[in-house]
């Protein structure tokens, strides 16, 4: 193997012609990326492969001249066309020798299903010679283990559970022998209303001030900002990521929405379900995918209410109660429908918060005032939510003075619409706010981008009016949010 620096490298090769050729997707390969990294190694090659022996052979030797480590899944099969073990042994120059241990569990294991081993399944006890094998509690073909020169490499069915097991029975204490000196933290933090580039622009100077690693994940329509740092220490490692991760939270601003694995609908979600209220929503462009996104999270239904799907302006009026005058005047796709959308959401299906979007999602059906991607959407809050929002904030106010300190890359809310917003909630009458946007993409682009800014939008007049409860005058959204140059993940059309 060539020299190396202190830090472990690590490659993880996936085999399999189904792969090559596109057939599945290669989620095993995210995975095993993903828990390397958390183990405090440095993942520096992705690699896939045929089921071609001389394929094979020539990726394990390239990798091992520049890896300490390898991982791999794939072709431990019982078929012709499962040829790791023998490709393995071929680079070795050693022969493959049937494992006893594996034959006895292989023959009992088929025994309790009532059928007899095959030769083809007894081909799975075949390792090369010296191979440390891997025993699978979970299926049939166990895995194994080599050196390739200074390298150890791993091999690993590619059924997903499988491979996981075995990754964290056998793979998992291996890299931590390997790396006993080095601690990694790693902080996840999600964001969205801002492209890639701009967010990469606004975290300048972040890696360096705290030493520490960015790495950048768009994930239409959000953008994901992970905050690694490497220590000797477990807690310095922690503190330095928690240190960085609040510098990029500072400098973010009101795009950041979350930390962690949940994303936008279901932190909108978990925050409904923590005050006590229900979410319903009133869909026409979007066609019942905000509902969609809010119920996949599990636990949903402590949260969410009712959806109506009104695509045609009958249905609007029947099942909303949008005026006809309104629609008449203004048309579907407006400000003042998918404001009397949202509240008539809040009457006819009995919630206490409310989501609408109309608009045009195309690819036809545009028109030079309202043209292909123009959505509008509203929020309501009836003042039960209000009052909620005010005793939560009471009692949980802690770290608003970051967010509301922040640039809001969405725009900033006027005084008169805030007034509005006061003067609403002391009344009794529900809030509201509107938002427009036109969205650049296909139609899929346009209604799930749309959908995730209607959450966002309840999103950030939820943090408002909370934020609101323990001092006035915090800043907000506007009223009808103005678009600025390259807003929304680069979707949005000026």
């Amino acid at each position: 193997m060539d020299t190396f620096d202190s830090e472990t490298r690590a490659a993880v090769l996936s085999i399999g012609t189904e792969l090559t050729r596109g057939e599945i997707e290669n989620t095993n390969q995210t995975w095993l990326a993903t828990e390397l990294t958390a183990l405090g190694v440095s993942v520096t090659a992705l690699d896939t492969v045929a089921d071609v022996p001389t394929d094979i052979c020539e990726a394990l030797a390239r990798l091992a001249a520049r890896h300490h480590l390898i991982v791999c899944t794939g072709g431990l099969g019982p078929t012709t066309d499962d040829l790791t073990s023998h490709s393995v042994a071929t680079l070795l120059g050693v022969p493959l020798e049937r494992d006893a241990a594996t034959v006895t569990h292989l023959t009992e294991l088929f025994a309790r299903w009532g059928r007899e081993v095959s030769a083809s399944n007894l081909s799975q006890a075949d390792f090369p010679r010296g191979a440390t094998v891997l025993p699978n509690p979970v299926g049939t073909a166990p895995g194994f283990a080599v050196s390739i020169g200074q390298t150890r490499a791993f091999f690993m069915p590619g059924v997903p559970r499988e491979m996981k097991r075995m990754f964290h029975d056998h793979v998992a204490p291996f890299v931590r022998g390997l790396t006993p000196g080095v601690h990694l933290a790693q902080v996840r933090l999600r964001s969205f209303g801002l492209p890639e580039s701009q967010v990469n622009d606004l975290l300048a100077g972040v890696e360096e001030a705290h030493q520490v690693t960015l790495g950048y994940r768009a994930h239409f329509p959000e953008i994901e900002v992970k905050v690694l740092a490497r220590r000797d220490a477990a807690s310095a490692a922690e503190e330095a990521a928690e240190t960085a991760a609040r510098e990029v939270t500072r400098r973010l601003g009101r795009a950041m929405y979350g930390e962690g694995s949940a994303a936008l609908p279901q932190v909108v979600g978990e925050r409904l379900g923590a005050l006590g209220l229900q979410l319903v929503t009133a869909e026409s462009c979007t066609g019942g995918l905000i509902s969609q996104l809010i119920t996949e999270a599990p636990g949903a239904s402590a949260y969410f209410t009712a959806s109506a799907v009104t695509y045609s302006n009958e249905s609007k009026q029947r099942l909303l109660g949008v005026r006809a005058e309104t629609l008449a005047a203004h048309g579907a796709v407006s400000e003042e429908v998918a404001r009397e959308m949202a509240l008539g959401a809040l009457t006819h299906l009995n919630g206490d918060v409310s989501i609408a979007v109309t608009g045009v999602a195309g690819p036809g059906g545009g028109t030079e005032a309202k043209p292909v991607g123009l959505v509008h959407y509203a929020v309501a809050l009836t003042n039960r939510a209000m009052q909620r929002l005010t005793r939560d904030a009471k009692t949980n106010d802690a770290g608003r003075a970051t967010q509301q300190d922040a640039e809001d890359a969405s725009g900033q809310e006027t005084d008169d619409a805030q007034r509005t917003a006061r003067e609403d909630a002391e009344t009794g009458a529900p809030v509201v706010r509107t938002a427009h946007r036109v969205f650049r993409g296909g139609r899929a682009d346009v209604r799930r981008i749309a959908a995730w800014a209607a959450l966002n939008l309840l999103r950030k007049l939820l943090d408002e009016h909370a934020a609101d409860a323990t001092e006035h005058g915090a800043d907000a959204e506007t009223s009808t949010e103005r678009s600025r140059s390259g807003s929304l993940a680069g979707h949005l059309k000026e």
